[in-house]
């Protein structure tokens, strides 16, 4: 039986702003094993992000505020933890790797001083042992030892991403979070670092929340999928499930906006209408207004989880609770239509 390392239950964010109450993340279940790769899929908004925040126990309050839930990590409730002792785990247990690395890079320290104060502050060590330490993370990450000392302006965006990477990994992890780490680098740094990131991954046997919007990315890296919509993960699987059988029509319709080289198309499929605006959610399932296959049920009430093989399979859609009778999602291609 696998070793179950995080599990996120019914976790509701809220952000409280002069113009009214953002839900952020709204009874968002899941979870990740020992070693194991979970993507985390969704548009510009949808609460991945904020999502990772939480875990990381770094959601500003005010105006950020955990309402209910549980962060799980090794049979221990994260939101319990008061901040001494979740500084002992943010950085050493659990690291994250932010989706800009020159904010996210201290601008006044070389890049040797930044790796090497986190192994000091974590392990313990003199200053001169973290420092020997950080040049070994430098050469895992592919940066020569003569670079240890320059700092963050003076080195490419990968280059950048790749100190990012080995800070998060300096001192060996069980969990990485990695908030879309390639999106601000072009295709060829991309594959490198993803590439990268799944060698340190085998060598370290990190487990890892990847966040992106990238199918492609979750395809070469993932072992699971969680597709998230409106704070909510409305989908989630093993990478075959999600990929070759997917279910809820928001999934096979980011499926359908990708794409094909092999079809001559004028204009590319896009999934009609907007996501919702946070402060103003509907009262049902959140994607009803923009679903084909919404009836007045699908506006009026949240659908439930519905387990669709074994327990890998879960989907939140009315289809398949069998409350719409015998309706069925088509998983035809949508470039079809």
């Amino acid at each position: 039986m696998e070793e179950k390392l995080l599990e996120v239950n019914d976790l509701v964010i809220k952000f409280h702003t002069d113009d009214g109450i953002v839900h952020a993340v709204n009874g968002l279940d899941l979870s990740l094993n020992a070693g194991e790769t979970l993507g985390l899929v969704g548009e510009t908004g949808a609460g991945k992000t904020t999502t990772a925040l939480a875990v990381m126990g770094l959601i500003d309050c005010p105006p950020g505020k955990l309402h209910s839930g549980e962060i799980v990590y090794k049979g221990q409730d994260l939101i319990a933890l008061k901040e001494a002792d979740y500084l002992k785990i943010r950085g050493k247990e659990i690291s994250m790797i932010f989706q800009d690395p020159m904010t996210a890079l201290n601008p006044v320290m070389t890049v040797l001083d930044q790796i090497a104060e986190v192994i000091e502050n974590h392990q313990g060590v003199s200053t001169r042992e973290a420092e020997e330490r950080a040049v070994e993370m430098l050469k895992i990450v592919r940066i020569p030892r003569e670079r240890a000392k320059e700092y963050p302006h003076q080195f490419s965006g990968g280059m950048r991403q790749r100190v990012v990477i080995a800070i998060a990994l300096a001192c060996n992890p069980s969990l990485l979070i990695a908030d879309e780490p390639t999106t601000a680098l072009d295709v060829t740094i991309q594959a490198q670092v993803l590439e990268m990131m799944k060698d340190l991954r085998s060598e370290f046997n990190t487990a890892m929340i990847m966040i992106t919007h990238d199918f492609g990315i979750v395809a070469e890296t993932c072992d699971r999928v969680a597709v998230m919509y409106a704070g909510e993960i409305v989908e989630n699987g093993t990478l075959r499930d999600v990929f070759k059988d997917a279910r809820h029509p928001y999934t096979i319709g980011l499926f359908g906006a990708i794409p094909n080289l092999e079809r001559d198309t004028e204009f590319l499929y896009q999934i009609e209408g907007l996501m919702p605006d946070p402060m103003d959610l509907p009262s049902g399932c959140p994607f009803s207004p923009r679903c084909t296959y919404a009836e007045q049920l699908c506006h009026d009430q949240k659908p439930g989880k519905t387990v669709l093989s074994g327990e890998d399979h879960v989907v939140r859609c009315h289809v398949y609770t069998g409350s719409l009778g015998t309706k069925e999602v088509r998983r035809e291609d949508p470039h079809n239509e």
